[in-house]
């Protein structure tokens, strides 16, 4: 199967799973796996301690949750390959070990089209709308991918009032975008 092939399979059946067909969804998750494992095994080489399954089921749930936020005008194998480099970088950052990323594998990711670039743009507006304090803990945990307890350790805030502050920001992002009223 070529890659265009497995897009389109995949795209197939996943704007036929957002529609509520249970069978497209088991077979495109079960496609999205095979995808998933190759990525992982080739991320991960033979280290000790670090498992492809374990990142590929980490990978799917990940999915589950967050499938409504794929945009049928998207790719759907470089958006499942993120969430994928996602999984394993968070596995690297939990076994302590530092992860350099090919600039190679992001291509798809940085040709981004133009509504991506609309997309972009909305998202800064978005976070100019915050008040300050959320719009920074917001940034380093969303954008910059930090912890809380690096977020708050980076503001000198209480973990507690990171996590406030990310859920009040988040909120409000989502109701300027339309997903929450």
């Amino acid at each position: 199967m070529t890659g265009e092939d497995r897009e389109a399979q995949l795209r197939a059946l996943l704007m036929q799973a957002n529609r509520g067909d249970e069978r497209a969804y088991a077979a495109f998750l079960a496609l999205a796996a095979v995808l998933v494992r190759i990525v992982a095994r080739r991320r991960l080489g033979a280290g000790p301690g670090m498992d492809a399954e374990d990142i590929v089921q980490e990978t799917l749930l990940a999915i589950h949750v967050k499938r409504h936020t794929w945009r049928e005008a998207d790719r759907v194998t470089p958006w499942v390959a993120t969430i994928a480099r996602y999984k394993i970088i968070d596995a690297y950052r939990r076994r302590g070990k530092r992860v350099d990323i090919d600039i190679s594998e992001l291509a798809e990711v940085l040709e981004a089209p133009e509504t991506e670039r609309a997309r972009e743009e909305e998202i800064v507006r978005a976070l100019a709308l915050l008040p300050a304090g959320q719009r920074a803990v917001v940034e380093r945990i969303s954008l910059d991918g930090r912890s809380i307890s690096e977020a708050a350790a980076d503001l000198n805030m209480k973990e507690g009032a990171v996590r406030v502050a990310l859920h009040r920001g988040l909120g409000a992002i989502a109701t300027r975008f339309g997903l929450k009223s």
